[in-house]
């Protein structure tokens, strides 16, 4: 049916998807996910796992979240219900852009989707209330594997548009490490976490 068109970022390997959309005077139609299609565009990536999470308030903030070693993970990003601003980070020590940051708006309007590429930080804050985010993953979830850092690391200086003592926010976010007190314990090389 449908074809993607696909951007690149400036950051290595990270992908915006946007897949076609048939409106009418009903709604909309779109495939949100085609192997197929993702094949033909060179997103040759075997998903196994789906996640879907549901953030009832705007301000809520999730992250900076990623899985190491083997338990590294690829993901598809999608909002479905309002709008959020993505953040990713480069945290692949010897990549080009390790360190780098950006964020994207996904919102239920753009249809757009992100892909983020196994050795990066991810996070994002809610830009309205009752935001559906859902995506996939190429590996499953390890607890004993996972990692984070703050959003608030001054090194990354990441430019939220949220005041951080009106973020809503987890205990275990609240206190992640900055990203070099979590590499003083936790080295990474480039291409694994």
């Amino acid at each position: 049916m449908g074809k993607l068109k696909v951007t690149t970022t400036n950051l290595q390997d990270v992908k915006i998807i946007e897949p076609a959309v048939f409106g009418d005077n009903r709604g909309f139609f779109t495939e949100s996910y085609s192997e197929r299609d993702f094949k033909e565009v060179g997103i040759d990536i075997d998903f196994i796992q789906d996640n879907h999470s549901l953030s009832t308030q705007a301000g809520v903030l999730r992250g900076l979240h990623f899985q190491r070693g083997k338990a590294a993970q690829t993901k598809l990003i999608r909002v479905v219900t309002g709008a959020v601003l993505d953040v990713i980070v480069d945290v692949r020590k010897g990549s080009p852009t390790y360190k780098k940051w950006e964020g994207y708006i996904l919102s239920e309007s753009n249809h757009r989707q992100l892909l983020v590429p196994k050795g990066y930080a991810h996070g994002f804050v809610t830009l309205t209330d009752n935001v559906n985010f859902l995506y996939k993953c190429d590996n499953y979830y390890d607890a004993a594997a996972d990692g984070g850092i703050t959003f608030t690391d001054p090194e990354l200086n990441i430019n939220w548009p949220i005041d951080f003592d009106q973020a809503i926010t987890s205990e275990k976010d609240a206190k992640q490490p900055t990203l070099a007190e979590f590499e003083k314990d936790n080295p990474f090389v480039y291409g694994e976490i």
